[in-house]
């Protein structure tokens, strides 16, 4: 019997797979779809992620970063958000001492940093191809393949996303919704290589947004309503691009840096929160415990959030040499799990749902009253250093 069954190898997946596999503990993998190898004439990919400083510092912990940064990364060091240039409020990594905000990383290879990562443990198992037809629960989990191969785990975890088998299996029920609006994202090619900044303008439609990518490339998000997204998506390149010069701030074509479309795709948006991330022999992290309005870019961050806070719980009992582990089928495991992980990231990651709740409401309508309170809210911000840096350094993940 092996000690967790991880169904999910994705980027939260993955990274918990090598934490465990650092500790010594026996560890199988269940990803149906591995991602395709990186080739440095890749294009780039659609889902891109905001990753921060902390993440970057597990990530190095857990070994992956160096082969994530040897693919392609895109550091940032600015960050700008406006309502209407005269509201305008724009962060620095250099207000708080920082070389950069984060990276933008292309989720395909913050997996495959992962999953290189993973090839040098031999106490992980890595089952591709293969997907998960039947879970029995008892005081421990029975796994059975497509392939009919039965996986018999002292602990299963759903790193599943946000239709978690796992969840579902455990009869684990969510609280959550599918929000009116949905986002958009386009990949664009500028003539001239993009500044290390990302910024977002707020408009009653929804928010506007720029993420730089590596060499000339950049991703744009665009909220709306389905229906315009829909008949966005319909447009031809050529079409699109009038309709985002129409659409988005002149900080896009700053200093004549014109673009072309590469790619377009619509994402819905929810929010979902489980009711517990632990029950039995199972533990849910990431997407499948929680997703998230992406307005900040942090639905993956609290993803690995989730797997350090894991980590901390699953190191005290970890197998110490030859050692058969302290047993992790014990209530003691299962305790500390539930006060110790589920606890505090289930309080931070509602903390976090909800501020970006009410980020959205506050910036996406034009109810005077609201616009007036926000706009002093961005012009507070700017005038106000001290203030300026704590909202910074809670957005990127260091408060």
């Amino acid at each position: 019997m092996i000690d967790f069954c991880i169904n999910g190898g994705g980027m939260v997946g993955a990274a918990l797979a090598l934490g465990l596999a650092q500790q010594q503990y026996k560890v199988v993998v269940v990803e149906p779809h591995l991602p395709k190898p990186f080739s440095q004439t890749d294009g780039p990919d659609l889902r891109v992620s905001a990753i921060s400083d902390a993440s970057v510092t597990l990530l190095k912990a857990l070994g992956a970063w160096e082969y994530i940064a040897a693919m392609r990364v895109k550091p940032y060091s600015g960050l700008s958000v406006w309502d209407d240039p005269a509201h305008r409020t724009d962060f620095t990594a250099q207000s708080i001492s920082m070389p950069q905000l984060g990276f933008f990383v292309e989720n395909r290879l913050l997996q495959l940093g992962c999953h290189q990562a993973l090839k040098q443990f031999d106490n992980v198992e890595l089952i591709s191809g293969l997907t998960v037809q039947d879970i029995n629960l008892d005081t421990t989990a029975t796994v059975t393949l497509s392939n009919g191969r039965a996986i018999k785990a002292k602990w299963l975890i759903g790193a599943d996303g946000a239709n978690s088998q796992v969840r579902n299996a455990i009869g684990i029920g969510t609280i959550g919704w599918q929000y009116a609006q949905q986002a958009m994202g386009i990949t664009i090619k500028m003539d001239e290589p993009v500044d290390p900044v990302t910024w977002q303008q707020f408009t009653s439609s929804g928010p506007k947004a720029f993420l730089p990518m590596f060499d000339n490339y950049a991703s744009l998000v665009w909220y709306d309503s389905p229906d315009e997204l829909r008949r966005l998506k319909s447009l031809k390149a050529s079409q699109l691009e009038s309709d985002i010069l129409k659409t988005f701030p002149d900080e896009l074509t700053k200093n004549d840096n014109s673009f072309s479309v590469i790619d377009k795709a619509i994402f819905p948006l929810t929010r979902s929160h489980a009711n517990h991330y632990v029950k039995g022999c199972c533990a849910l992290i990431g997407d499948a415990a929680h997703t998230i309005n992406p307005l900040a870019g942090q639905g993956v961050n609290l993803g690995f959030k989730d797997v350090e806070t894991f980590l901390s719980v699953s190191a005290a009992f970890k197998p110490s040499g030859n050692d058969s582990p302290l047993s992790i089928t014990d209530k003691v495991f299962s305790q500390k799990l539930i006060s110790s992980y589920e606890k505090p990231r289930k309080r931070d990651n509602l903390v976090m749902m909800t501020a970006m709740d009410g980020f959205y409401t506050l910036f996406s309508n034009d109810v005077t009253p609201i616009k007036w309170i926000r706009n002093q809210l961005l012009s507070v911000a700017q005038r106000i250093e001290p203030a300026k840096q704590e909202v910074l350094k809670y957005a990127i993940g260091i408060r």
